[in-house]
């Protein structure tokens, strides 16, 4: 599987004949720039923010999932791909409606991805209780304000149990939201390996888990 970090939430998850962008973002009010790949699939954590959801900004003519249609019961793509998912709040006081968000997971050629969507709030024993059993990549909100708490999501993490965190929905040099550094993320994350690269994408194989824990931080493709 190759995964690319488009920016904030959105990523480009190739693997298992097909191509799937997650929680697009809208490029005049994140500041980031267009979305150019023209994917199979969009999914995404909710249709209440712009910033999650905006699928319409994703060229091509992609099928587009809410995961929160997938909280009941999976939702199939094709090539056997299937989305599952587990309800979300992003906070209660947010304006639009604070149960309308999903953490969601899918497999691609073996490996799980696990998109924390936009909750904003501690993972509570319900949402424990339907994780899933196994998590190898984690798509973690890394940025503090507007989101989980930094020591929130450290507990998200112990009880997710990622083999591998790529940090998401931080500051980066284009994006207009006010989110918090990775450095303060990183600076929580003593007891894993910190994988920096150059690039926006990495290819990662059942075949190459790394054999603790490890931090993969990639660049923004679109700032």
């Amino acid at each position: 599987m190759i995964i690319t970090w488009l920016g904030h939430a959105a990523f480009l998850l190739e693997g298992s004949g097909t191509s799937i962008v997650t929680d697009p973002y809208d490029p005049e009010g994140s500041g980031l720039d267009p979305i150019t790949n023209r994917p199979e699939f969009v999914v995404m954590s909710s249709a209440l923010d712009e910033a999650h959801s905006s699928w319409e900004k994703v060229p091509g003519d992609p099928t587009v999932v809410n995961a929160i249609d997938a909280i009941h019961a999976p939702i199939t793509l094709g090539h056997d791909i299937v989305v599952r998912a587990i309800g979300a709040m992003e906070g209660s006081d947010r304006p639009d409606d604070p149960r309308a968000n999903a953490m969601y997971w899918l497999e691609l050629d073996g490996v799980v991805v696990f998109h924390m969507g936009d909750i904003g709030t501690p993972l509570t024993g319900a949402q424990a209780a339907h994780l899933p059993p196994r998590v190898d990549v984690l798509l973690a909100l890394a940025g503090g304000g507007l989101t989980i708490a930094l020591p929130d999501l450290d507990e998200a993490i112990e009880r997710i149990r990622p083999r591998i965190i790529v940090p998401m929905h931080f500051a980066t040099p284009k994006l207009r939201y006010d989110m918090g550094p990775l450095g303060d993320f990183l600076a929580r994350r003593g007891a894993d390996a910190i994988d920096i690269r150059e690039g926006a994408s990495a290819e990662i194989t059942t075949d190459t888990f790394p054999d603790v824990r490890t931090v993969l931080v990639l660049q923004p493709l679109n700032g």
